[in-house]
């Protein structure tokens, strides 16, 4: 992903705390090698705690990089709404939303 693609916020965090971020990025890099999970599953699996967490950016990011590791539109949202028992309808209509801004602009 590009930079000019990343949020300004993002940027400045990793600008002012470099060895932070470096540390948050290596972590997630090692606990992906430590099993089986595909990267498509993975960031779906993400994905879904972006959705529990009412994160719309990490939501955005998410739905960006399950899309670039070969997952289908059908497979995003299906992601969503499983957990509509979960954590309620409102809250899954508005993760719908915020897959949609990413999925509809591409």
């Amino acid at each position: 992903m590009s930079k000019t693609k990343l949020p300004k916020h993002f940027l400045s965090i990793k600008e002012r705390h470099e060895k932070f971020f470096s540390a948050v990025e290596n972590l997630g890099k090692a606990v992906k090698k430590e099993g089986p999970i595909s990267e498509k599953n993975a960031q779906l699996i993400q994905l879904a705690a972006a959705v529990a967490v009412r994160s719309e950016g990490s939501v955005h990011s998410h739905v960006k990089r399950a899309l670039k590791a070969g997952a289908k539109k059908k497979e995003i949202y299906h992601a969503i709404i499983l957990l509509s028992t979960t954590i309620g309808f409102p809250q899954v209509a508005a993760a719908l939303s915020w897959a949609d801004d990413v999925i509809e602009s591409k």
